[in-house]
Order: structure tokens, then sequence, then C-alpha cells
């Protein structure tokens, strides 16, 4: 039986985790940067050695394709290899480098499968650099057009389109007509469950709702010590109060509301001045889109009314939205099988963070697979996951991939025709 090789897995991972290493642990490989075009080298080139066919579409999604015994659409897996500034080892890069592995493995066991299996990391997952997040995978399968995505400022002022030509990642493939029968992503929990529990596999049966918005208030600077507190125009204070706002919405909604405040930048920005501009972000999650939507709108209603109170002007802008996804009925129970049949404790679960699987979802059957993360811990440099978990989330992957794609059998060639992601 065909199975995978775990150190070669976890000296892959590691050997990539190298590439925008930071000093003391932890990886910053940022979407399209210098240290983003030496890991996409990196893995492209295992993509070619392993004989896979490579493409790279218009917005740098890269897809190596391992043909199967019969042309058609690829059973597809894989994530991301960007990161954020203080990432960590596994976020995105496991399910890539264990899709690999399983190619890998075939390989090695002079195995194909029935159908082609496409391994995929897609451009700009986290939305550290570039918004929305998930753009690659959202340009990938039709619902952001390529003009729109490339013509995106980051923070550094510069364009996808820009950075794409300067690494070299502009490809030429066609985005938005691709066929995939079906999508499994295998991913670290980035939360605290699977690890509190004890459970090693979560069978991921949907992803929460997403809403960021952008907040500007406007106000008056003046001096903090002559300017009386009844005649202030203080765009702080409203900033504040819907920040404290945010976390008791997500305490009384409870569930699965959550609420964070993260970015917030004051201008002046001294010690001695009244701001009078405050830029901030809210994000807003939950798995059932009704509640979503009504967060929003008290989150809104409640910025307009202390915006109002103290006299500032105020507006607010959409950074991204997407609904909660059920991933599909049959690849959860396929998850939850391989894992039973593997010996290994596995619970269903949703995401709380936003992946490529959901946008993958809207064209084909997705699903994914998570294990666990130590402490709940990620987008931290501390970001740990057990190596036994991690050779064993592939084990599952390679279970859940040969039983989609059909049995692995000795072929001398590979099937004839366009194999492979259509495009």
């Amino acid at each position: 039986m065909v199975d995978i090789d775990g150190a070669r897995l976890l000296a892959s991972l590691q050997e990539l985790g190298r590439i925008g290493a930071l000093p003391g642990g932890g990886v910053c490989r940022l979407a399209l940067t210098d240290e983003d075009k030496l890991g996409r080298d990196w893995v492209r080139a295992r993509m070619a050695a392993l004989g896979m066919e490579v493409s790279v579409d218009g917005i740098g999604n890269v897809v190596g394709t391992y043909a199967g015994t019969r042309p058609g659409p690829p059973v597809m897996t894989g994530s991301h290899i960007d990161t954020v500034r203080t990432g960590g080892l596994y976020d995105g890069n496991y399910g890539v480098l264990a899709g690999l592995e399983v190619v890998q493995a075939l390989k090695d066991a002079g195995l194909r499968t029935e159908k082609p299996l496409a391994v995929a990391f897609f451009t700009n997952e986290e939305g550290a650099r570039f918004a929305p997040d998930m753009m690659g995978s959202l340009v990938f399968q039709g619902d952001l057009a390529l003009e729109s995505a490339l013509g995106v400022k980051g923070i550094d002022g510069t364009t996808v389109a820009e950075n794409l030509e300067r690494i070299g990642y502009a490809g030429s493939a066609p985005v938005g007509a691709n066929r995939v029968d079906s999508f499994v992503e295998l991913h670290i929990e980035q939360g605290p469950v699977l690890d509190r529990e004890g459970v090693t596999i979560g069978a991921v049966d949907g992803v929460q709702g997403i809403s960021w918005t952008r907040f500007e208030l406007t106000g008056v600077s003046n001096h903090a010590g002559t300017t009386p507190m009844r005649m202030r125009r203080d765009a702080g204070l409203p900033a504040a109060r819907v920040a404290c706002f945010a976390r008791d919405l997500a305490r009384e909604q409870g569930g699965d509301q959550v609420a964070t405040v993260g970015s917030m930048n004051f201008q002046p920005n001294l010690v001695n001045v009244i701001p009078n501009r405050v830029s901030f972000t809210v994000d807003l999650r939950n798995t059932d889109e009704s509640i979503l939507a009504a967060a929003e709108e008290r989150l809104w209603a409640f910025a307009a009314q202390v915006a109002d109170d103290e006299g500032v002007e105020w507006k607010r802008e959409s950074l991204a939205r997407f609904e909660p996804v059920r991933f599909d009925p049959r690849i959860i129970d396929l998850v939850e099988r391989s894992a039973r049949g593997l010996d290994l404790p596995v619970r269903r679960l949703p995401s709380g963070a936003g992946h490529d699987a959901q946008m993958l979802a809207r064209m084909c059957p997705a699903g994914m697979i998570f294990v666990p993360s130590v402490g709940g811990l990620s987008h931290n440099v501390r970001e740990h996951t057990a190596p036994d978990d991690l050779v064993a989330g592939a084990r599952v992957l390679l279970r859940v991939l040969l039983e989609l794609a059909g049995p692995a059998t000795a072929a001398a060639s590979p099937g004839r025709g366009k194999a492979g992601v259509v495009c």
C-alpha cells in the first residue's frame, strides 16, 4: 500500500521555512515580495522534478498536474505559501507540501490515479499585503475579475500587476475558465479545539462568513490642554467606543460570533494633540449569515451614532465580505472515514479562518482536513504542530485523494489528451 514518507515531508517543511526565515524563528514571505518569489521558485522546481506539468496563470497562481491514466479535470489539493509578517512554518505551506508528498509517494511506487492529481498554491491568500485575502483563488474560479485584482494597491503603494511582473510570475494561463473535479485542502487548524480535545483530525464542515470593514473618522486637531472637553471634536473617542462595542457585541451574540479590531491609526498621533483623524478596521465573523449581517448593521449604526455625538465625520469601506460556506457532505464523510481507517481520532468542526477551499467550493465539491495547532497559535512565530500530527494529516489526505481520483494503478504512461487544469 502506497504511503507517506513522513521524514521527507517534515524535512521539506523545514527547507521551505528557511526562505524568509525570521531571526529567532518564524517566517515572513508577504505575497509577491522577493522572499515569496524564492519560495515560489523552490516549490515550482519540486513540481517539475516530479514530472508534473506546471502552469502559471494571470494572477500568479501555480498549478502542477500529475497526469492520470485517463484525461479530464483533476482532483486538486494545495493551499498557499505566502505568509503574514510573523508567520510560522505550517500555515498554507503544509497543505502544498503534503500534496506534493502524495504525488511523490505515487511516483516512487510507479502508480498513477485514474483522474489527474493537481497541486496548487494560490496568490495572496493571506491578504496581508494586498486586499482582499484569498485573492488568487477568487480570480482562479472567476468571482474576482483579473483586471480588478491586478490593479489593487498594497500597503506599500505598489500594485499586484507591478509585483507579478517584477518577480516573473505574471503567467499566461487564463483564469476563470478552469475545470476542477474536486478540491481538498489540508491545513493546520489555527485554533485551539483539536489540541485541547486531544483529537488528531478535523473533518471541516464549513468556513465562517467574514466581514472586514475599515472606518475613517475625521474631527479637528487642537491643543490637548487648552481645549475644554465640551468643545472638542475628537476623532479618537468614537474610535475607541466602536472598538469596545465590537467586543461587547460579540459577547452578547455568543455562539460563533467573533469581533476583532486589528488595526488603528491616529493622526497626528501626538501625546498632547487631539486626534483629527483615526482609521481602524473591524473583523466580524460568524457561521450564520443572518447573524453576521445583523452584527454588521448594529456595528455601523453604533459608529454613526457615536460619531454624531462627538461631532466628527465618518465613513466606512468594505475590505472583504464572504458568506459562510458549507463543504461537500461526501468529502466531509470521506475525511472522517479515512481518519477512522487509520485509527485516528476525528471530529467535525467549522473553520474560523478563511481558506482557498471556500472559494473553490463555488466551482466544485470541496472540503478541508485539519490537524491540531499547539495552543491554538497561528500567525505567530511560535506556531507549532506535532510532527506525528503533520504526518497523520498527510496520510489522511493521501487516502481521500486516492478515493476521489480513482484507484492508483501501475501505468507505463499517463493518459492521452489534455489532462489537468483546462486553461
